[in-house]
């Protein structure tokens, strides 16, 4: 592994903070500065230490990415561009997939990750880790609507479990789920006749998307934001 890259995996700096800290001597490889940012380590043997702070590998990666249009949620397709696309080649080796999944068209917050076990956990409606997604329909949600999807509506045989619904406009409003079955919201609104234009999740448990990322940027979960798998 890259001595750079081991350090943006720790969310210890960006990669070119990380180069930086590199190049000025502030990292050590087993007692020794190494100042080029592409130098090798085994992460599992080696001991590297960041201004006297001794820094230890992780077994799992959390990637947070503002998912674009066109995209599908998975880690390989023949035919469509997948979210592993977007991230690097290194990163996919690792063994990454989404946890949860958006529909092609839908954008926003997507965690990669190679936790399997976690990221059941966090799927789980039992576990009750809210996610909240913007929407915009096509036609205005009344307050009628609002109470029966907040309630639970039948979407081809299965009824939704209660919800929170924020409207902040007519057609505008915020949805916060605890499940997430296959093209859920936009069949919930199928069920009280209307229909979704747009949606983007927008929060995952304590996770909110970083409104620095532009779509289609990445970055690695801060040790906070981790902690919702833990």
């Amino acid at each position: 592994m890259r001595l750079d890259k081991f350090l943006t995996s720790l969310g210890k700096a960006t990669r070119s903070e990380g180069g930086k800290l590199i190049r000025q001597g502030k990292v050590l490889v087993n007692g020794i500065a190494q100042k080029s940012p592409d130098f090798k380590i085994d992460p599992d043997s080696d001991t590297i230490t960041l201004s006297g702070e001794v820094l230890t590998y992780k077994k799992y990666t959390y990637i947070m990415l503002n998912k674009p249009e066109g995209y599908v949620s998975a880690t390989d397709d023949e035919k469509e561009k997948t979210v592993l696309d977007l991230v690097d080649p290194q990163d996919r080796r690792r063994g990454l997939f989404p946890c949860g999944r958006l529909d092609k068209n839908t954008l926003g917050l997507v965690i990669l990750t190679n936790d399997g076990d976690g990221a059941h956990r966090v799927l789980s409606p039992k576990h009750h880790v809210e996610k909240i997604y913007k929407f915009i329909s096509r036609d205005p949600v009344s307050e009628n609507d609002v109470k029966a999807l907040e309630s639970g509506v039948d979407i081809g045989g299965y009824l939704t479990k209660p919800c929170r619904v924020k409207m902040i406009s007519e057609c505008e409003g915020e949805i916060t789920l605890i499940e997430g079955k296959y093209h859920q919201i936009k069949r919930m609104l199928e069920a009280v006749n209307n229909k979704i234009v747009y949606l983007e999740r927008i929060t995952f448990g304590n996770i909110q998307l970083d409104p620095s990322l532009k779509r289609g940027e990445w970055r690695y979960l801060t040790p906070d934001e981790e902690e919702i798998f833990k």
